[in-house]
C-alpha cells in the first residue's frame, strides 16, 4: 500500500511494466467518445494505445479483434488490424441509428491478454469532432475525387470505389482537401501553412510502403497524390490522415482537428512476402 499524496512506481501500476518497453508488449482499445451527424445518426470513435515503443502489432479483425453490439442500421467503418506504437486517437468510428441507446464494445486479444472497452452516447463523452471547437476550429475537408462528396471529422470518408492493384506495383491514388487556417492562432487569425495529409495502412494481410508517406496541399484547396506498394495478395483499407494547424497532439483528445480518409485496396498476384 502506498499513502496518499504519495508517488505510486509506475512498475506498481496496472500494465505499469509495460510501457516504453520496445517489443512484445500489449495494445489497449480506447473509446474517445461520440458525435452526431447531420442525418441525426451518431457517431462513436474509438482509438488505441499500443505499449510497444517499436514493434507495430498485426491483430486481424476476427474473434480477436472484435466489435460486438453493433445494432440493425449500424456500421463499423475501417476497423483497424495494424497497431503502431505508442497512442493513437480517433482511428476508426462506428456508425449507429439516430435511436441507438446501447453500447457498442471494442475487443483486443494479443498474447494472451484481453481488453475490451465499451462505447455510447453518454453526454459526459460528447465531442466537438466536426460542429467546431470553442476556438471555431472546424477539422478539415476530405475527399477522393476532384468533384466528389467530402467528408470531415474522425469518421471522414470512405472512398466508394475498390481500387485494384498488383503485388509489388505501386498504386497511385490522389486525394484533394481543405481546412479554415484555424489552429492553435491567436482569434480571427488563419494559419497559411500547407495542409499535411499522412498516409498509414488501416487493415489488410501485408506490408504497405507509401512514396511519400507524408504529402502537402494548400489550406485553401488542392491535391496531392502518394503511390502504395503491397507486399501481399488481399483485401486491404488505407488510411489517410489531414491534421488541420492544431498538430497531430493539439487534436488528439479533442477530436475536433483532422479527418480520416478510406480507401479499399483489392491487391493479386505474387506471393505473400514475411513482415
Amino acid at each position: 500500500m502506498h499513502a496518499q499524496g504519495v508517488p505510486v512506481p509506475i512498475q506498481d501500476l496496472p500494465l505499469g511494466k509495460d510501457v516504453g518497453l520496445p517489443t512484445g508488449q500489449s495494445v489497449t482499445p480506447a473509446y474517445e467518445g461520440w458525435y452526431p451527424n447531420s442525418d441525426g445518426s451518431y457517431s462513436i470513435v474509438f482509438g488505441y494505445y499500443s505499449r510497444n515503443s517499436e514493434d507495430t502489432l498485426e491483430i486481424p479483425i476476427g474473434d480477436k479483434n472484435v466489435v460486438e453490439g453493433v445494432p440493425d442500421g449500424g456500421k463499423v467503418i475501417a476497423q483497424p488490424s495494424e497497431f503502431l506504437p505508442g497512442r493513437h486517437f480517433g482511428v476508426f468510428a462506428i456508425h449507429v441509428p439516430s435511436d441507438f441507446d446501447g453500447e457498442v464494445t471494442w475487443t483486443l486479444e494479443d498474447d494472451g491478454q484481453t481488453f475490451a472497452i465499451p462505447g455510447g452516447l453518454n453526454p459526459l463523452w460528447k465531442t466537438d469532432a466536426v460542429n467546431g471547437d470553442a476556438m471555431g476550429n472546424h477539422p478539415p475537408q476530405v475527399r477522393f475525387a476532384a468533384n466528389g462528396p467530402t467528408g470531415a471529422g474522425p469518421m471522414g470518408i470512405m472512398d466508394d470505389r475498390t481500387l485494384t492493384a498488383q503485388v509489388g506495383q505501386p498504386l497511385e491514388i490522389t486525394v484533394w482537401g481543405s481546412d479554415d487556417g484555424v489552429g492553435e492562432q491567436m482569434p480571427g487569425e488563419r494559419s497559411k501553412e500547407p495542409l499535411p495529409f499522412h498516409w498509414l495502412k488501416q487493415s489488410g494481410p501485408g506490408e504497405v510502403t507509401f512514396s511519400p508517406v507524408d504529402v502537402k496541399i494548400p489550406v485553401e484547396g488542392g491535391s496531392a497524390t502518394t503511390s502504395a506498394v503491397f507486399g501481399a495478395p488481399g483485401s486491404y483499407v488505407l488510411r489517410v490522415r489531414a491534421n488541420d494547424a492544431s498538430g497531430v497532439v493539439g487534436g488528439g483528445q479533442a477530436q475536433c482537428c483532422w479527418t480520416n480518409g478510406y480507401v479499399k485496396v483489392n491487391v493479386t498476384g505474387g506471393s505473400r512476402r514475411s513482415q
